[in-house]
């Protein structure tokens, strides 16, 4: 009823504004037009005429074409009254006009509310109605899946698979930040699953409005240890250096990923263009360093079993590790010669310059990607002879010696090469990150709980209540308390 009340008040409203102005000027039926009026003008007009050649100030010549200049508007005024029938609007007009219009409003706009309108709709309350849905979000039931599912990590921290599901329902929302912080949750329980590396770092590059974060430059490094022929790792780890000012590093990086990718890849498109933008940075020819990729028949072949496996695009959402390692087999003996032949040169400048500390980490880290674990330990510990004091060196080594462990599925302590390293590390900068979380997962590893809730209390006041780095070191903390 509220509905039908308002929308009375509204037409009669309306009415009001247009009726009373036309019914006064039915009720005014004696009040003289313009015309009429005009004539009178000139009535007078012609009586002063009169008067001014009776009084000789103008002769019979200029009074008679005067008089004929009046007499010619008045008959124009005449015509005028003629064609409109005596007036714009008669007393009579004025009322059916009245009428008309206090009939057509309300029953026109009846009309069209009954065509286009939901008179059987019941009304809804602001409170029940779904605001965010409406405007294009998802619905209160996923929204309060969400929320029940927080509640439960908050509780249950270790559950990796709630927060990738948790990370996944946010990205597929567009809200990146909180997604990327989801998934930073599952990386941190399970740092040897490339696939949840790979999403991450993706999901901070969106969040990121297309840059590439430190942050997930180390998630892409940890995938590319593991699977080097990733093809999405390859782009953003190229793309990472070109945003650093590494045009000549991203160029190579990304040649070599068109080289290996077939020619009908979702992503080559986008690889040619970051070639080209690299070589005119260069002032480079990008015809002239822009590498064939493979046949497209590489994929058909995948489909049969044979080598060349489908990849995934370097901004999918999944895992296309397994699908480059295919492509590898038939292309990939010679890019790795080529890869190999690179970190040759680095290697060969660094021994007549073994001075270069941040080359010689560079060259650890090359040769991790490459799977050279001895190579890569032995580059770590010349940097750590030249610069004993950096921790990012100590900690560059103690990487380089876990490399070189088997994986075990039942956690054991770190090698006490490596803890010594995250020792001198920590010494050297009291509050590094990863020597007081690695230090602490060994202390818990080994036992030794109230040396881990040591380490991980100093490393927890270096994050807000907020972050989510907060919330997994607390659910640790609150398990050593338990005696977990």
């Amino acid at each position: 009823m509220l509905f039908w009340i308002f929308a009375a008040v509204l037409t009669a409203a309306v009415l009001l504004l247009i009726v009373p102005p036309l019914l006064r000027t039915a009720g005014s039926a004696q009040a003289p037009d313009r015309e009429e009026f005009d004539r009178e003008v000139y009535r007078d007009q012609l009586d002063e005429l009169e008067r001014d050649r009776a009084r000789g100030l103008i002769n019979d010549a200029q009074a008679e074409a005067a008089r004929a200049e009046i007499a010619r508007r008045m008959l124009a005024t005449a015509e005028k009254t003629a064609a409109t029938g005596g007036g714009a609007v008669t007393p009579r007009s004025a009322r059916l006009l009245a009428v008309l219009l206090a009939l057509v409003l309300p029953v026109g706009a009846l009309a069209v509310y009954g065509t286009v309108g939901r008179p059987d709709l019941p009304a809804q309350p602001l409170a029940s109605r779904n605001i965010e849905q409406e405007r294009g979000g998802p619905p209160k039931s996923v929204l309060a899946a969400m929320d029940k599912l927080k509640a439960q990590l908050a509780e249950n921290p270790s559950d990796i698979q709630g927060w990738l599901i948790l990370g996944q329902a946010y990205a597929k929302m567009g809200r990146n930040a909180e997604a990327a912080d989801a998934l930073r949750h599952a990386v941190a329980l399970n740092r040897d699953d490339v696939e949840v590396q790979g999403l991450f770092a993706e999901t901070l590059v969106s969040a990121n409005d297309g840059m590439v974060p430190e942050e997930a430059v180390a998630a892409f490094d940890a995938v590319l240890a593991k699977e080097p022929k990733d093809p999405r790792a390859r782009f953003f780890a190229a793309l990472a250096r070109f945003q650093a000012g590494d045009q000549q590093g991203a160029l190579d990086r990304w040649s070599a990923l068109m080289a290996d990718s077939p020619a009908d890849a979702p992503w080559v498109p986008v690889v040619r263009d970051q070639i080209r933008e690299a070589a005119v940075a260069l002032n480079l020819d990008p015809a002239k360093v822009t590498p064939q990729p493979l046949p497209p028949e590489q994929k058909e072949q995948a489909a049969q079993g044979q080598p060349g496996g489908q990849q995934a695009a370097p901004n999918a959402q999944g895992n296309g590790a397994a699908s480059a390692q295919g492509n590898a087999q038939g292309n990939g003996a010679g890019q790795d010669e080529m890869i190999r032949g690179m970190v040759a040169n680095l290697a060969v400048r660094l021994d007549a310059d073994p001075s270069d500390v941040d080359g010689w980490l560079k060259l650890a880290r090359s040769y991790g990607v490459l799977g050279d674990t001895a190579k890569a330990l032995d580059a770590a510990r010349k940097a750590r002879e030249r610069a004993p004091n950096r921790a990012d060196v100590q900690i560059a080594y103690a990487n380089a010696v876990l490399q070189t462990q088997p994986r075990n599925e039942t956690p054991k302590p770190l090698p006490e090469e490596a803890t010594a390293a995250l020792r001198l590390a920590l010494k050297a900068e009291p509050d590094n990150k990863d020597a007081l979380w690695l230090l602490g997962l060994d202390a818990m590893m080994s036992g030794r709980k109230d040396e881990a809730a040591a380490h991980w209390g100093k490393l927890i006041a270096q994050f807000k209540p907020s972050d989510p780095e907060y919330t997994l070191l607390k659910g640790r903390l609150d398990a050593l308390k338990a005696g977990g």
